[in-house]
């Protein structure tokens, strides 16, 4: 893979976690954590939602689902 595409799937794995650590985060948490513009952060946000790891109860809000990941130890 190339260099951009590394990054991109560390950050998405990263938010995850943070998402995962913290219970319920805001799209604007997730864009002050990782110093990312609102546009990127809902990209990395929709890749997750998209492959049922988070969901948004309340617009703005995400949480992670119930699906069993992997986590690192």
């Amino acid at each position: 893979m190339n260099p951009a595409t590394d990054r991109m799937l560390t950050r998405i794995k990263d938010v995850y976690l943070y998402i995962h650590g913290n219970g319920t985060v805001t799209t604007e948490n997730v864009v002050q954590e990782f110093s990312i513009t609102a546009r990127t952060a809902q990209r990395d946000l929709n890749v997750l939602e998209y492959n049922d790891l988070i969901t948004s109860p309340v617009r703005g809000q995400w949480t992670t689902t119930a699906r069993k990941v992997k986590l690192p130890s």
